[in-house]
């Protein structure tokens, strides 16, 4: 099967080129970047530079192109610009290529934070109580509503996140992030769950649960270590809100447990691949071979089992920068390393990329430092 991937940079993508390079699928990766760590690994076939798909809206009719012009069979998109880039030409798209998406109803309420807590407490999913300001004045008044700290965040998939402690916080923080449409919600404290699936219009085929146990930013960021699990509620919990959707394609959708209530509580859907895929991978779920095989026969087999208890770790650069700005976790930090059970995104037959990563990690490190977003980005709640 010929296999084409997009953001080549991302650690995902590199997860989802060598499953699907080991499995013998020939793999064409693109990328804005020439020293994408997915371009130099030993399982990916072929690779071109393509326009950037967050910041440059050619990426869509590049995409056409290429598949005119290349012999593709499966056209796999891992960011969520890249996925909203897709959709807008798909239909000229699936006259070359089969793509496994979700339709543009779902992808709308899917990938914007405002529609998706909206829809997801109509079907009965617990949201953390959440306000939808407009203006500056309707901040102000909300402030007066809540019990702090607050977490204000972009309504679009990658808009920003923000603490706020007081009052006056909450308006300053509205101010810096007002361009994106930002919702207010209550901070509900407890450890992140992520549900993964596979669905085949509206039929799930494959799902994998976990749990983060480190991450990145220590306020709430992608995982630096989590582990295989399984839970009934979770899985009832997000089994309900993409079957209710019809979804079709994969998904992440991302709780909080709540400390206080032991409840799963909704932050996000993710209408893409996630950055903790080769976990899934790890522990028997090939979400990316999977999906392939689904979009070109036109089904699959149902995948509903795995490893539990698998525990996975990004080192770099998230575990390494979790531990410099969490110096509390260093000895699990350490420990970690004797623990011989533990898989890593690092694989033996094929450096290069893990060269690449531990290089660009010490590139992050002085970029975040100069730009000041290395210690606490989101700032720190106080509870």
């Amino acid at each position: 099967m010929k296999i084409l991937l997009t953001d080549g940079n991302f650690k995902h993508t590199l997860a989802a080129v060598r499953a699907l390079g080991k499995g013998g699928h020939e793999v064409t990766v693109l990328s804005h970047l020439p020293g994408s760590i997915s371009f130099h690994s030993r399982y990916c076939r072929h690779h071109a530079l393509a326009p950037d798909p967050e910041h440059d809206p050619r990426f869509a009719d590049f995409l056409v192109r290429y598949v005119q012009d290349h012999p593709i069979d499966v056209l796999l998109p891992v960011s969520f610009a890249a996925v909203m880039q897709v959709a807008r030409v798909r239909h000229e798209l699936e006259k070359h290529v089969r793509i496994p998406l979700a339709d543009d109803h779902a992808l709308s309420i899917a990938g914007n934070k405002d529609q998706t807590l909206r829809y997801a407490e109509k079907t009965g999913i617990r949201i953390p109580r959440t306000w939808y300001p407009r203006t500056e004045s309707d901040v102000a008044a909300i402030a007066q509503e809540l019990t702090y700290p607050a977490v204000i965040k972009g309504s679009e998939e990658s808009g920003f996140v923000r603490y706020a402690n007081s009052s006056g916080e909450l308006v300053e923080k509205f101010r810096v992030i007002e361009q994106y449409n930002p919702v207010i919600q209550e901070y509900i404290p407890g450890e992140g769950y992520g549900f993964f699936a596979l669905y085949n219009h509206g039929e799930p085929r494959a799902f994998f649960m976990h749990q983060r146990i480190r991450e990145y930013p220590v306020t709430g960021g992608p995982s630096a270590v989590a582990k295989s699990i399984f839970n009934p509620a979770l899985r009832d919990c997000g089994m309900h809100l993409l079957g209710s959707l019809k979804w079709h394609g994969v998904a992440m959708v991302e709780f909080k447990r709540d400390e206080r209530t032991g409840e799963f509580v909704l932050m996000e859907i993710n209408p893409k691949f996630w950055g903790s895929l080769g976990l899934s991978i790890a522990a028997g779920v090939d979400f990316p071979t999977l999906a392939c095989t689904m979009a070109t026969e036109g089904d699959i087999a149902p995948v509903f089992t795995y490893k539990t208890g698998v525990k996975y770790r990004w080192l770099f650069p998230a575990d390494l920068f979790h531990v410099m700005t969490n110096p509390r976790a260093f000895p699990s930090f350490i420990h970690d390393f004797a623990d011989r059970s533990i898989c890593y995104d690092i694989d033996p037959r094929d450096p290069v990329p893990t060269y690449l990563q531990a290089g660009m990690t010490a590139a992050e490190f002085l970029l975040r430092i100069c730009q000041g977003r290395f210690w606490r980005p989101h700032g720190r709640p106080h509870r």
